[in-house]
């Protein structure tokens, strides 16, 4: 009889998941939420720079400006990190993840409705970039301390790819939505998707228990990296991963631009819905680039397989800047063929610090990886603004060539930490 009593736990243990919204389904199902999630989040990331000649057009925009706009999108992020991320070794970071959504969701709204010209801009896309620290760093602690073994590393690459799934579909997702309801509509449907995303994480991601948060960061201040940094093999990743964003960002940032003007130097129409389309779809198979460096990676000698790619990088950079005025076709694919490549390190980089990080030490370092690695990223569109206006502006294929060099800068300094650290 004893075997038939119900055992007085079992009750409320059932009720609590219940009331937090369990996710009870294999790990791979866990993944794939978030990063379907991740997407949703992120439709308003691209958004600026998806629109960048019409904004430049409307508000007078010069380069510099331009690039003031898209970097500030990731000072906002590094500005945010320290508190956002750096926490998620105390705080569940389910709910950091959650804020993301609201923050994303209020800048794209704000945006939509309050956007003027360049300051109103300038400070809705650094909330923008806020609302992204609150979630692609935290909602990869939250996977890394729900899913562990052999299968993390392969967890870690596909969620890092949703990164760059949101980034492809947000200019895609930018460049119909302005078509059929202007720029303004565009953005209010970007917070739409964030309102979607924080809904579903809420309804189907259990809350941590407290086991499963990091003991042996209890006696650390949210705000104390020092053992980041004390971490040399940790170090070279972030530091790789922050020539790797320059390189990345800047790209990403100036490449619906970068196309429009070239087929304007080839002579065909410029249309930026089509360089919006063009530009989802290499972002889109770029993906599975990122995907299988960090399994060649994890096969192989990560720093090696890492600094192979970096060195082709800074080599496809100048094979791209210099394809401008050459037949539209043949700059699109010099273009997907070098952001693949970029992506290549992508996930092997990040996947490189979470294996380097100490017990405890993970969200911290994750942390540092952002701030470094996002700073980099606010820097690297700015740079490649400057570049363009102080060359003679875009209409200048010169200038776009010594843009490219910049762009490729960013992974041979990498490329240059990697083999000192």
């Amino acid at each position: 009889m004893a075997q038939d009593t119900p055992d007085r736990n079992a009750l409320p243990q059932a009720a609590a998941a219940a009331a937090s919204g369990a996710l009870a389904a294999s790990p791979g199902a866990l993944v794939a939420l978030l990063c379907l999630t991740e997407v949703l989040g992120m439709l308003g990331s691209s958004s600026f720079s998806a629109l960048l000649p019409e904004f430049q057009r409307e508000w007078g925009l010069n380069n510099t400006e331009a690039g003031w706009i898209s970097g500030i999108f990731f000072a906002g992020y590094v500005a945010a990190v320290p508190l956002l991320v750096g926490s998620t070794d105390r705080v569940d970071p389910r709910r950091i993840y959650l804020l993301s959504f609201v923050i994303a969701g209020a800048a794209s709204l704000g945006y939509a409705l309050f956007a003027e010209g360049f300051w109103s801009a300038l400070a809705l896309r650094a909330l923008a970039g806020a609302g992204l620290a609150g979630g692609y760093m935290p909602g990869l602690k939250l996977l890394t301390d729900r899913v562990s073994g052999p299968r993390q590393g392969r967890y870690i690459a596909f969620y890092t790819g949703g990164f760059s799934l949101g980034t492809a579909l947000s200019f895609a997702f930018t460049g119909e939505a302005a078509a059929w309801l202007g720029w303004r509509g565009a953005f209010a449907a970007a917070a739409a998707g964030a309102a979607l995303g924080f809904a579903l994480v809420l309804l189907l991601v259990r809350r941590a228990r407290a086991e499963e948060l990091a003991r042996e960061a209890a006696s650390r201040s949210t705000l104390d990296f020092r053992p980041v940094l004390a971490n040399g093999a940790a170090m070279g990743f972030i530091l790789g991963y922050s020539g790797h964003t320059w390189e990345l960002f800047a790209l990403r940032s100036w490449l619906v631009a970068f196309l429009v003007q070239a087929a304007r130097f080839a002579g065909d129409s410029a249309d930026i819905a089509k360089a919006s389309w063009l530009t989802t779809a290499i972002v889109l198979i770029s993906t599975a680039a990122s995907i299988y460096g960090a399994e060649l990676a994890t096969r192989s000698d990560r720093r090696r397989v890492i600094g192979r790619i970096m060195l082709l990088s800074a080599a496809m950079a100048v094979a791209t800047g210099l394809s401008a005025g050459a037949p539209v076709a043949l700059v699109a694919a010099l273009s997907l063929a070098y952001h693949m490549v970029v992506m290549g390190d992508s996930a092997a980089l990040t996947g490189g610090a979470v294996a380097a990080a100490s017990p405890g030490q993970r969200g911290a370092t994750l942390a540092v990886h952002s701030i470094l690695g996002f700073g980099s990223g606010f820097l690297g569109p700015l740079a490649v603004g400057l570049v363009l206006d102080l060359a003679g502006g875009e209409g200048s294929r010169l200038a776009w060539v010594l843009a490219f060099l910049t762009m490729g800068a960013g992974s041979a300094a990498a490329f240059a930490a990697i083999r000192r650290l």
